[in-house]
């Protein structure tokens, strides 16, 4: 099914202390000589000489929003390895959360993340995801008799070009799923798999970020949603993902990063990751890093864009 979500939200840039565009990112730790890093030299740049502000702090523009999807499940598993059993490339995914207007890192922020596996399927949908639309066997026989009589109720969302509606699970799997909240530094981390893709979609992983709430035995309550985004993956790093198993098994139809819907095009603003792995050695591991810069003052639940 298409997690087709529309045009990602425009967010005002005019706020008081902005002053880098992209967004520094987190140092990809553990990678030598040989390692490829899926950054642009303008990007890097950027965040090696950004301007300061206060003391010394960079701020970022705001991370674009987007909408939510139809497979978001409420924080409920507070973990930093969210792979369970599932194969793939090892994906180490690091994150700093910063408050883009007064440059300072979010404390105790719940940051969210949620992916599809390697083969395009997200936990909790199953039956419903499977690879993507066109995915699974195809309809035997072919359509008979005309039909009738004009539909009637209000159309499902979160189907084909449904624009990100909220589906309810159909199942009670929950891998690659997972909430942590972030140190005392902004920073949290997560280990997972390298995603897979589905027809519709570029390579991606959701994000939230919630604040003001409070950890519970049930989980992350309270509190609202400042942000709700997607990170993106380098082109070169998918084509390379894609000589591994069991991504080479994919007879899914790939959408390029260029061609997605969602993603806005803007780079690390846009939640480009930056990737570091061993050139040719893809399989032993990848590392992303990003810095996000959020408003904790807004409400972006990503349910209205």
């Amino acid at each position: 099914m298409t997690d087709n979500q529309g045009p990602a939200h425009k967010k005002n840039l005019t706020r008081r202390r902005v002053v880098l565009a992209g967004g520094a990112v987190v140092a990809a730790a553990g990678v030598g000589a040989g390692a490829v890093a899926t950054a642009s030299a303008d990007e890097e740049k950027k965040t090696g000489s950004g301007t300061a502000a206060g003391k010394g702090e960079v701020c970022y523009r705001l991370t674009s929003e987007t909408t939510e999807g139809p497979y978001y499940i409420d924080a409920d598993k507070i973990r930093k390895d969210i792979t369970e059993d599932k194969e793939g490339i090892p994906l180490t995914l690091r994150l700093k959360v910063i408050d883009s207007d007064t440059c300072k890192p979010l404390k105790k922020a719940a940051v969210d993340i949620w992916h599809c596996d390697a083969l395009g399927i997200y936990s909790g949908y199953e039956s419903m995801s499977q690879g993507g639309p066109g995915g699974g066997a195809p309809p035997s026989g072919a359509p008979t008799g005309a039909p009738t009589g004009m539909p009637t109720g209000t159309p499902p969302s979160g189907g084909p070009g449904g624009g990100g509606g909220h589906n309810e699970p159909t199942d009670d799997e929950r891998y690659l799923r997972g909430t942590q909240l972030t140190d005392q530094h902004g920073y949290v981390e997560f280990r997972t798999i390298f995603p897979g893709w589905y027809q519709g979609r570029a390579v991606h992983i959701h994000t939230k970020v919630h604040v003001g709430g409070k950890m519970t035995d049930a989980g992350y309550e309270g509190g609202h949603t400042c942000h709700t985004g997607q990170f993106f993956f380098d082109e070169s790093a998918v084509l390379d993902s894609a000589k591994e198993e069991p991504y080479s098994t994919s007879t899914t139809t790939r959408t390029t990063l260029t061609e997605d819907t969602i993603y806005d095009q803007s780079g690390v603003t846009g939640g480009l990751l930056k990737l570091s792995y061993r050139k040719g050695k893809m399989a032993r591991g990848v590392v992303g890093s990003i810095t996000m810069g959020v408003d904790p003052d807004e409400t972006q639940d990503g349910t209205g864009l």
